[in-house]
């Protein structure tokens, strides 16, 4: 049974994504605190985390930073927050998800079950694909580690997910919309602002000049191509 920690402090939401999830055949547990929600995201016990960005001892945003510094398990934000800045920064800072409150429940439990199956499947299928070489930088599959000229480069799960499918089929141009079926999943409801953070984000890590970028190009009025 997966678990899922929802950080959350109204009650009332926090008990129907719970009451949802465990439906659903999920093991759900909340923390209202933020600070106490922190210590549990970060202890490796539940494969999901669900938070939200207004909370009492710290935000949102403190938790995600936390939490990508030593895991990978996808992140969902559910924020009555609906900015096109703060979802940004969500993504920006290692969020896989946004979903604004009011939510549907149903859509809600849709995307957990997107994401988990997702990463499963990332964490199961390495084997047996071979490193990718282009120019000094190296994608291992096997470990979903990346290196530029011997240096490492800690990405999240997205952000690996996202260059290993570029760097996988050079050359091609891929829109947004395309890239988000092949990245985040047919289940997934979010927009494709999601895919530039996500380039922003991997240019800063891996490009000499990510302003220049010499790996992954912008494909003015149509979407990015990796060059090898």
């Amino acid at each position: 049974m997966k678990k899922v920690l929802i950080i959350e402090d109204d009650l009332n939401i926090a008990e129907l994504e719970r009451d949802y999830l465990q439906l659903n055949g999920y093991h759900a547990e909340i923390e209202a605190d933020g600070r106490k929600g922190l210590a549990r995201a970060v202890t490796g016990r539940f494969d999901i985390v669900v938070v939200d960005l207004m909370l009492p001892g710290c935000d949102g945003y403190e938790i995600i930073r936390a939490i990508r510094k030593d895991h990978e398990i996808p992140v969902i934000v559910v924020s009555a927050k609906d900015e096109e800045i703060d979802k940004i920064r969500g993504l920006d800072l290692g969020a896989d998800d946004y979903l604004t409150k009011p939510f549907s429940p149903a859509e809600f439990v849709a995307r957990i079950k997107s994401h988990l199956k997702r990463y499963q499947r990332l964490k199961g299928e390495t084997g047996g694909q071979e490193t990718i070489l282009h120019r000094g930088l190296e994608i291992n599959p096997a470990s979903r580690q990346v290196t530029v000229n011997g240096k490492d480069v800690q990405l999240t799960t997205k952000e690996y997910d996202l260059l290993h499918f570029l760097a996988s089929h050079p050359n091609i141009v891929y829109t947004k919309d395309r890239l988000l079926d092949a990245v985040w999943g047919n289940g997934y409801f979010g927009d494709t602002a999601t895919v530039a953070v996500h380039i922003q984000k991997i240019r800063k890590k891996i490009e000499p000049d990510p302003a220049l970028p010499v790996y992954i190009e912008t494909v003015w009025g149509t979407g990015y191509r990796f060059n090898p």
